[in-house]
């Protein structure tokens, strides 16, 4: 059986993985138009990119201002926690912190990167209050004043 981390994805797994990534909706048959492949083969294909785990999951993505989250921030934390288990037990509560979207371990200064929505000051001074008592020992946060560029498009050669 060959293994997922040395099979090799052809030009049309590539194709198929770039035209989802930018557009999740897009339909079997519009991806077989485009790959030239019948909608079938690409059903398959995208099946074994799933399963294979190249495909994580489709989701929407949402207007974060829309829905009130007006302040995004990035959270910079260091802890002095360095048992395996300690380690293990912080970062499951991160995991489980709603205002997290996104949490980075890091080499340098820091220990983590934390990208964080709140509705408002308010939101995120509770916040850094709860990272306070999970034995966070240096916080510096940075507010995004506007988003420049967003994407969650790799750059993968077709």
């Amino acid at each position: 059986m060959e293994s997922i981390v040395n099979r090799v994805l052809d030009p049309i797994d590539l194709h198929i993985l770039d035209l989802l990534q930018k557009d999740g909706q897009i339909s079997n048959l519009e991806i077989s138009k485009r790959v030239q492949l019948s909608a079938p083969a690409v059903h398959g294909r995208i099946k074994r990119l799933e399963s294979d785990g190249f495909i994580h999951k489709q989701v929407a993505i949402l207007n974060h201002e829309k829905l009130g989250f007006d302040l995004l921030s990035f959270v910079f934390i260091s802890t002095n926690l360095h048992e395996a288990e300690k380690l293990k037990t912080l970062e499951s509560t991160l995991h489980s912190m709603k205002e997290i979207m996104e949490c980075h371990c890091l080499t340098g200064e820091y220990d983590y990167l934390l990208k964080v929505a709140c509705k408002d000051r308010k939101g995120l001074e509770s916040f850094i209050r709860r990272l306070n008592e999970m034995g966070v020992t240096k916080i510096q946060t940075s507010l995004a004043l506007r988003e420049v560029k967003y994407s969650t498009v790799l750059p993968i050669r077709v």
